[in-house]
């Protein structure tokens, strides 16, 4: 299982882009509070949205106020879920997750960014199948080996990996049990640095030079499209990739 960005690489993304994080955060709390009701206890994707939501600062009213929306309460606007799966070049797997109120729109934002960096638009299930959906909990350099993994097998993660290149270390959990996993961590006194459900590639794919710039400006592209809520790779991506 591949790698996700650094932990201060996804921090920095979420300071740098705030105002447009808090617009995709209350899109999701929408759609997971219109699917599964405005009670987070019982809706675990509602309380993900949540947490996600109040760790980059958003007030609680922001929050509450989409809630209603979502449920009726408030008048709002509705938002689908859509998935569109292509390759950027090297033939890298790229799965992007949309929530939209005009499909129309979303599909020729994304055909548009996959065709400008060399990439193809494939069809539906052409790369999922290449990716798996876990619970990450991030911890940095420092961290005690020895009481992460002692403490997430007893609250039921199915593992936990160590980067020897810098000491970092990720509990992997099914999504059904990672609300559970993360209390239990915080509770044992080992809160992570970062805490999301997330699509993972069984085996990346390593891209060099051009290519790999390549592929950065595609995934950036496709980021920074208003309805786009997450954009997941398999690039193996090197230091030149950034330059």
């Amino acid at each position: 299982m591949g790698r996700g960005p650094s932990i201060e690489a996804r921090k920095n993304a979420v300071d740098a882009q705030r105002g447009k994080i808090f617009t995709k955060i209350i899109r999701e709390i929408s759609v997971a509070a219109r699917a599964g009701g405005g009670d987070p206890g019982g809706n675990p994707r509602l309380r993900s949205a949540i947490d996600k939501g109040l760790s980059v600062n958003m007030s609680k009213d922001v929050i509450e106020r989409a809630i209603k929306k979502a449920t009726g309460e408030l008048e709002g606007v509705v938002y689908e879920e859509i998935r569109y799966e292509g390759y950027a070049p090297g033939g890298v797997a790229v799965i992007v997750d949309c929530l939209t109120d005009n499909k129309v729109r979303t599909v020729a934002d994304v055909r548009h960014a996959f065709g400008k960096f060399g990439g193809n638009l494939g069809t539906d299930g052409s790369v999922a199948f290449m990716f798996n959906k876990v619970g990450v909990l991030s911890y940095g350099a420092g961290a005690s080996e020895d009481a992460i993994t002692e403490a997430a097998i007893e609250a039921g993660a199915d593992d936990v990996v160590v980067y020897p290149e810098d000491g970092a270390i990720d509990v992997i959990t099914s999504p059904d049990v990672f609300n559970d996993v993360k209390d239990a961590m915080v509770t044992a006194g080992l809160p992570p640095e970062l805490a999301e459900v997330t699509m993972r590639a069984d085996n990346d794919i390593a891209v060099e030079g051009e290519t790999a710039q390549q592929v950065v400006k595609l995934l950036r592209w496709l980021e920074d499209i208003d309805d786009v809520q997450n954009v997941y790779s398999n690039a193996d991506l090197g230091e030149d990739a950034y330059a």
